[in-house]
């Protein structure tokens, strides 16, 4: 699910820029900034790139799943899983085309800012295991931002990175069932 999410917001991303910038080619790919063999991966050159940098356990209440109310046993669902993603998307221009990476992750940042929400109504093509997808800017301090990209590649892309939101995993399974309680009947007569 994890990869269905990355590829829903890249897919949108990628038509967008097309689109605004009249391109003919794909300009978004979804990678790591460096290779296996440690070299910068050759297939991001000119492009815009999404790469997940984190992922961790939403810990912020969600809504509960009461079960519905009913004579005889009960279903118990399992506790869905609530992710954050951490995606940065970076331009990887050359230094000649620095210009093109300022307008790129601009342009990137623009789209995100006026669709900050994926869901089926806003995507319908979103993944049918995903109910939403929730973006904002993650601020990073210098020296974040530093450990980022020494983890990254080891130098600087003109970047954002985004926490991605609500990726739910789970909670659709019936764990076991548990008889209901009425609640007792007393009459009191005068």
């Amino acid at each position: 699910m994890i990869e269905a999410a990355i590829d829903h917001l890249a897919q949108h991303l990628n038509q967008f820029l097309r689109r605004s910038h009249k391109l003919t080619d794909d300009i978004v790919v979804v990678s790591n900034i460096i290779g296996q063999n440690g070299a910068i991966a050759p297939h991001i050159a000119n492009k815009v790139v999404i790469c997940l940098t984190n992922i961790e356990k939403d810990t912020l209440p969600q809504q509960a799943f009461a079960p519905s109310p009913g004579a005889g046993r009960t279903p118990v669902f399992s506790r869905p899983l609530f992710l954050n993603l951490y995606v940065v998307v970076a331009a990887n221009f050359s230094d000649k085309n620095y210009p093109e990476a300022l307008r790129f992750i601009s342009s990137a940042i623009s789209f995100f800012q006026r669709t900050p929400v994926f869901d089926h109504q806003v995507t319908p093509d979103l993944d049918e295991r995903i109910e939403r997808l929730l973006l904002d800017i993650e601020n990073l301090k210098t020296h974040e931002l530093s450990n980022l990209w020494t983890m990254l590649s080891g130098r600087y892309l003109p970047s954002v990175m985004y926490k991605v939101r609500m990726i739910t995993v789970g909670g659709d399974d019936i764990t076991h069932q548990v008889g209901t309680v009425a609640e007792p009947i007393t009459s009191v007569g005068h």
